[in-house]
């Protein structure tokens, strides 16, 4: 874009003005094509008058920032001002209306609307346009954690709608000083893609929710006879009856407090599974270490509901827990080693032999060892003697005796019960009711699940969704709403950016720094790599004189390619 250049004569300045796109025209390209800026002015068709900004664009605006800046509300004015204007879907004038207050009533105007619906659609149209397979889901559920009191968030409803509680319960996230809601998540296998989530109470069971989630995945997928695949929460006899009696397929593991678990550890003492070996390959981290060997067995004994059963193991974990019982039993041995000599020294605290008892099966069983150490506590009288007179001794000195009861820690290592457990090391069960799988597809189902763990890690760490920092209760949800529409879109980019790779032969992309070779890249280091995309605007008296356009390097147009966006959308 050009214009007549003014006389040089005039001593009007020229202006070159900066503006950033950073991966913002990869972002509006995905957002376009799920048609979100539509979807969101057809539920949410309202102005602010006081900002004169749409609820659409103003929660285009905080989606955007979530996947590329994640900075919190109050700083939205900052953020689209480092930006070009028309990369946050704004105009000029636009630009200068952002702001907390905007965003703000944005979310409460997304709180009130129907977003079950909305979600339903959006999730709906990402399958059908980016052809994302639903046979096989994936469901898990994590802790948000929240700073502050939130006294008045206990489950009540507000403008007719229910909110979760905020409060203490389990954590997750290893802080169980903090209050937290309950955030669940299914994905699909198909690249991870994330297509349902729900909020619960801080203090929620996992158990608990799996029914009312299976039953809106099959509004989502529209069918029941997709494989559902979860944690060992899912083994409850009500849940997976729930689920078998309509015609729905799951597989999960056994806890290891069920009978059947005890049984089987029992039964290989004297006995040896028909294992099947179903994979067998170099070691995930170390290509000299030991090898990834995992072996399936049918028991010959169903589940007490009667359902299939196979016991799995790996290499890799009777490896990772024959070490972890060496570290623990010695680590309990040094701690008991300073206890005793505490007793053993001239003024021991601890007088009674509960006392010791108490303190020795403390640390037993806080490094779980219990099974493997056998404590004694025993008592011993010492004789003591003193002289009767005070004064240096001699030949006539008389001296009195004395008793002094002394208490003895001891230990005793059980070389039975680590030798009966070292049987049944790196095995667990997992249960279906699908009885046509085989061992292998069972593995297979259950080894992707840990895909869905890869997502709560970016969920806290890439969007910084935690700690939460908002105190209106209704603002929390719609926060949350697009915070899964953020890794919707971050999850699409990821699969095609993949799936253009492996269908195109490629094996890597020099996307890590210092041009390291990435096999699996993600949308953060998509992301990186266009971040210092920017446009530069020759200004001379508010008018636009010329514009120069970004100058792509050749990785960034291969990954533009890969991704099916034309360069136009940072050269045009």
């Amino acid at each position: 874009m050009s214009r007549n250049l003014p006389s040089s004569r005039s001593s009007a300045p020229f202006d070159l003005h900066q503006e950033r796109l950073g991966p913002l025209p990869i972002v509006n390209a995905y957002l376009d094509r799920l048609r979100l800026p539509s979807l969101f002015d057809r539920f949410m068709p309202s102005t602010d008058r006081r900002s004169g900004l749409s609820t659409a664009k103003a929660l285009g605006v905080l989606l955007r920032s979530i996947l590329v800046e994640r900075e919190p509300i109050y700083r939205q004015q900052e953020t689209v001002s480092s930006y070009a204007p028309s990369a946050f879907g704004l105009s000029d004038a636009e630009a200068h209306r952002v702001g907390d207050d905007a965003v703000g009533r944005a979310l409460d105007r997304l709180f009130d609307a129907d977003r079950g619906t909305m979600l339903t659609e959006i999730v709906v149209a990402a399958r059908k346009l980016f052809a994302i397979e639903a046979g096989e889901l994936h469901n898990d559920s994590t802790s948000i954690r929240f700073t502050g009191q939130y006294s008045g968030v206990r489950g009540n409803s507000l403008r007719g709608r229910r909110m979760p509680w905020i409060t203490y319960g389990h954590s997750k996230d290893h802080r169980p000083d903090l209050k937290q809601l309950l955030y669940v998540l299914t994905t699909t296998t198909d690249g991870g893609i994330p297509i349902l989530f729900r909020c619960e109470d801080g203090n929620t069971n996992d158990s608990t929710t799996h029914v009312e989630t299976w039953e809106a995945l099959c509004a989502v997928a529209g069918r029941t006879d997709f494989l559902y695949v979860a944690d060992s929460k899912l083994c409850s006899t009500e849940t997976m009856d729930y689920i078998s009696r309509r015609r729905g397929r799951f597989v999960t593991v056994l806890p290891r407090s069920r009978r059947e678990d005890s049984l089987f550890r029992e039964w290989i003492q004297t006995h040896e599974p028909n294992w099947e070996v179903v994979r067998n390959r170099l070691g995930p981290r170390r290509r000299s270490g030991p090898r990834d060997i995992w072996r399936v067995w049918r028991s010959h004994l169903p589940s007490g509901e009667g359902y299939p059963l196979f016991w799995l193991w790996s290499s890799l974990l009777t490896l990772r827990q024959q070490r972890s019982r060496i570290e623990r039993m010695a680590r309990a041995e040094q701690q008991l080693d300073v206890l005793r000599r505490r007793l053993e020294g001239p003024r021991p605290r601890l007088r009674s032999r509960a006392q010791v008892q108490e303190r020795a099966e403390a640390i037993v069983k806080r490094l779980r060892v219990a099974r493997y150490l056998r404590i004694r506590v025993s008592e011993e009288e010492q004789h003591l003697f003193r002289q009767e007179h005070p004064g240096r001794p001699g030949p006539d000195t008389r001296y009195r005796r004395h008793q002094r009861r002394r208490l003895r820690l001891s230990w005793e290592t059980l070389e039975e019960a680590i030798a009966y457990d070292q049987k049944s090391d790196g095995m667990y069960p997992v249960i279906t009711n699908d009885r046509e799988l085989t061992g292998r597809q069972v593995l297979d189902a259950h080894k992707r699940q840990p895909t869905i763990e890869k997502r709560f890690e970016q969920f806290k760490t890439v969007h910084e969704i935690a700690p939460v920092l908002l105190k209106n209760k209704g603002r929390i949800q719609a926060l949350f709403f697009l915070y899964f529409v953020a890794m919707l879109v971050q999850t699409l980019i990821e699969r095609d950016l993949r799936n253009a790779m492996k269908d195109g032969g490629i094996d890597a992309l020099p996307l890590y720094p210092e041009q390291r070779s990435s096999a699996r890249p993600t949308t953060e280091q998509v992301f990186r790599l266009f971040s210092p995309a920017t446009r530069h605007k020759l200004v001379y008296q508010d008018d636009v004189i010329q514009v120069f356009q970004p100058k792509l390097t050749d990785l960034q147009r291969e990954v533009l390619r890969l991704l099916r966006l034309p360069a136009a959308a940072y050269t045009g």
